[in-house]
């Protein structure tokens, strides 16, 4: 049953409403950057701007309602049926790189002519003084090198001498051997031939010499004969010892060919087997790079997850879909991430102190997770030099907020339609100005590393509590911003604060601080309990809100904030009897600019209504008033 909600002015015209669903909010152009100034003048028949927003892109100067409420940021297509031509083309480009890559194990392996993507420092921003000493350092080792490089060159030469003379002296010594068992052979050779020659054909006698005697020639035939059988037998010891000595090189031959095929055999099977761990560790690593992930989404696009079309498209809209370039950030972003682990971040402890500087808390009117970063507790002198004092410490403090932006990044899904990026609301109030270097060089560090590694994850970027030299200050911070990035950025004013974030986060969504109705570890309103009632009060006039408590014995509690406050405020309960009295609940006081959203009960002992009474004060503002309310019954 709807609860109908009462709303009186001062000359007692009544006005009935209904609670309500928030009105659907209203899209807002993404290249449209939204300056909320203080005091904005503006001359329209004599009569003040009392939004003071001022469209730069547009150039509209019209007012719009007090209260705005557009989309944080409409979420890109995702599905490849609304993509433009160049973009599907440039996703199945990039998608095949990706693939390609991965089973070739290409994909985390650094090239030599890579810069180093490592957090911290590039060589070139080292001091001169080190780099001088480092390459005297090298050149002196260089100088000791050479020496010993030479002595050592000197010695394997002369090794290499002696071993050649070696060589060549023992074939020279083979050589000679050679040959002199050859003559020898044919030394030995010779009178065998000539004794069987002169055997077999003895020498005619001729008619006109005088014949010897036959015992002369009987005594020549018996020595010739002993000599050649003599002969004959040198010859067969000595082709015995041929023969053995052939047959030993045969068998030595025969060994030494044994010894080789077996040496070869094994280290081939050594090949072998180095080849086969080579190839197991191959296939290891390609298996491992099937199952890299960013973000817990697989990269791989042959696996068919949807989400990797969507963490895929984020490093094309940053690099405007050229793939080559998308597909480098992309490569980049794994290879810092593997260099300083920041895939184990999440498990890192770190300084509680800095719970308060950066937080997740509560979603935008599209579902966002809004993170706050809230840098004025860096004025305490002592806070700021415990997180900036050396640069390791900086480098904690880097590593602290990469932590912070995983944890938002835990609440995204990565579906298509789904929600994949956060809102990051930054509060200015107190914090240290441009003269404090440590921080200046955090933050200008951590944007570009944010932006280089986390691609697309932003919606909108908020900037609250401006003061007038942060203006400056982004002024130098913005060429290292791309132009897509600087479209999301809103500046608002002290004055401005709760308005401008209505127009991106629901009432009961902003912390009570900046004027929402959002408490911690609230036990009365918990999600989708308690509708917020928006009223718009002119310059000058009294506005009431009853909420009726038909039942005696309930408990009525409420919440109640006003932009900008500077009103005359008063709580009471009017019986529902005539005659009964009115019990004052809070007795009318003002409520300065400063203040945060009220909160009260009141358990009534007869049926009646809690009347709230407020009161503009100031003739030439409107107002916005914010009320919710619950009745417990008991």
């Amino acid at each position: 049953m709807a609860v109908e909600v009462v709303v009186k002015s001062e000359a007692a015209q009544s006005v009935e409403f209904a609670l309500s669903q928030p009105e659907e909010p209203k899209a807002v152009g993404e290249e449209t950057v939204k300056v909320i100034d203080e005091d904005v003048q503006k001359t329209k028949d004599g009569v003040k701007d009392e939004e003071g927003v001022k469209n730069v892109d547009s150039g509209d100067a019209s007012p719009p309602p007090a209260v705005l409420k557009n989309a944080s940021f409409k979420e890109e297509n995702v599905f490849f049926s609304d993509l433009k031509e160049f973009e599907k083309k440039a996703l199945i480009e990039l998608k095949a790189k990706v693939e390609e890559a991965i089973l070739a194990n290409k994909l985390l392996k650094e090239d030599e002519k890579e810069a180093d993507v490592k957090v911290g420092v590039k060589e070139a921003d080292k001091p001169k003084e080190e780099t001088a000493e480092k390459a005297a350092s090298a050149e002196g080792e260089k100088k000791d090198e050479k020496p010993v490089e030479e002595g050592e060159k000197k010695e394997e030469n002369n090794v290499e001498v002696g071993e050649k003379k070696d060589e060549n002296t023992a074939q020279v010594g083979d050589k000679e051997e050679d040959n002199k068992i050859e003559v020898q052979e044919n030394k030995d050779e010779k009178p065998a031939e000539e004794v069987e020659e002169k055997a077999i054909n003895p020498p005619e006698i001729e008619g006109n010499k005088d014949e010897k005697p036959a015992q002369v020639t009987e005594e020549k035939d018996d020595k010739s004969d002993a000599c050649v059988q003599e002969k004959t037998h040198l010859g067969e010891q000595k082709a015995k010892t041929d023969g053995v000595a052939e047959d030993k090189a045969v068998e030595s031959s025969g060994n030494f060919g044994t010894k080789k095929l077996q040496n070869l055999e094994a280290a081939t099977e050594e090949k072998a087997a180095e080849a086969g761990e080579t190839r197991e560790k191959t296939e290891e690593a390609v298996e491992f790079a099937k199952d890299i992930s960013l973000w817990g989404v697989p990269l791989l696009p042959s696996k068919g997850d949807e989400s990797t079309d969507v963490v895929l498209l984020k490093f094309l809209r940053a690099r405007e879909f050229k793939v080559n370039e998308a597909f480098e950030m992309l490569r980049n972003t794994l290879l810092w991430r593997k260099a300083f682990n920041i895939d184990s971040i999440l498990n890192e402890d770190f300084d509680s102190n800095l719970n308060s500087v950066a937080y997740m808390n509560g979603v935008d009117r599209d579902g966002h997770p809004v993170c706050y970063n809230v840098y004025g507790v860096f004025e305490d002198a002592e806070f700021y030099q415990k997180t900036f004092g050396t640069e390791e410490k900086r480098e904690q403090f880097l590593r602290w907020r990469f932590q912070v932006m995983e944890k938002g990044i835990e609440n995204l899904t990565f579906k298509r339609g789904g929600v994949s990026s956060l809102l990051q609301i930054t509060d200015l109030k107190s914090t240290p100005g441009p003269s404090k270097k440590e921080l200046r060089l955090a933050t200008k560090k951590a944007v570009t590393l944010l932006q280089d590694n986390y691609p697309e994850f932003v919606a909108r970027n908020i900037f609250i509590n401006v003061p007038f030299w942060y203006y400056a200050f982004n002024a130098i911070l913005s060429p290292f911003l791309t132009q897509r990035t600087k479209s999301k950025f809103v500046f608002a004013r002290p004055s401005k604060v709760t308005e401008t974030l209505l127009r991106y986060i629901p009432a009961v969504e902003i912390p009570t601080q900046y004027g929402g109705l959002k408490r911690e570890n609230d036990t009365e309103f918990s999600a989708g309990t308690g509708e917020v009632v928006e009223v718009t009060m002119k310059g000058g006039s009294t506005e009431t809100i009853e909420i009726p408590a038909p039942e005696a014995g309930s408990t009525i509690v409420w919440d109640l904030s006003v932009l900008g406050w500077e009103v005359n405020y008063k709580e009471e309960f009017v019986p529902a009897d005539e005659g009964a009295y009115t019990t004052i609940i809070q007795k009318g006081k003002k409520m300065g600019s400063r203040e945060e959203a009220v909160r009260n009960m009141f358990r009534n002992n007869e049926a009646g209504k809690v009347v709230l009474t407020i009161e503009n004060i100031n003739a030439m503002r409107k107002k916005k008033l914010l009320c919710r309310y619950k009745v417990k019954t008991t």
